[in-house]
């Protein structure tokens, strides 16, 4: 969310429903830890930044994802 955005006042707005939703891509500690209250929210959608194009940095970023899905889905 970077320095222009509250986040605790978005996660209260979020937590309340006065907003539908949030769709971010930058965070006040990144990675984001996996106990952040962000993290618990149904109503946001996080994505990765991504500041930097190249062709190894998006087989990283895709390898990880499809790894991660595999992982949850192992869970299930």
């Amino acid at each position: 969310m970077g320095p222009i955005v509250d986040e605790p006042a978005l996660i209260e707005v979020l937590r309340e429903r006065r907003i539908a939703g949030a769709a971010l891509d930058v965070f006040d500690v990144e990675p984001l830890p996996a106990d952040h209250p962000i993290q618990s929210l149904d109503n946001v959608l996080a994505t990765p930044h991504i500041g930097f194009v190249a062709r190894e940095l998006y087989r990283t970023f895709y390898g990880d994802t499809v790894k991660n899905i595999e992982r949850w889905l192992a869970q299930q």
